[in-house]
């Protein structure tokens, strides 16, 4: 059995009021994700979270 690890998790809110929450394994499906999903989501309240970045670089980021 193959494991697969998944990168990108993907938070969003529709414009209908939905919650999306899902996670892609490279970048190529983190941009066919949105490009599918751009006219449902709020792009301002995309958030976008990659699982491989160092805390340290998370930490200072946020600022």
């Amino acid at each position: 059995m193959e494991k697969t690890f998944n990168r990108y998790v993907i938070n969003a809110t529709g414009k209908g009021g939905q919650t999306y929450l899902t996670q892609c394994q490279d970048k190529d499906a983190l941009r066919k994700w949105i490009a599918d999903h751009e006219d449902q989501i709020i792009m301002n309240e995309l958030r976008i979270t990659d699982k491989k970045k160092n805390p340290l670089l998370k930490f200072f980021s946020q600022r």
